[in-house]
């Protein structure tokens, strides 16, 4: 939401990723919670750990989390 400038749009964000039926296309699963904890994937934090990953794999599997 702040990428977006206007960081109170949380929810719409999150609303938008839900509805995503393109969900490989559209990178949702790059969403994260400001704290840099996975949350909320309609396809389940393992899935979006796993996406995560194959992204980055050593960064990811070296911190755990993205910061």
């Amino acid at each position: 939401a702040e990428h977006l400038g206007d960081p109170k749009a949380v929810r719409a964000v999150g609303q938008a990723n839900r509805h995503n039926p393109i969900a490989i296309i559209v990178p949702c699963h790059r969403c994260i919670a400001k704290s840099g904890e996975l949350q909320g994937y309609f396809y389940g934090l393992e899935m979006k750990r796993q996406l995560l990953g194959l992204e980055n794999p050593l960064s990811f599997a070296q911190q755990g989390s993205l910061f």
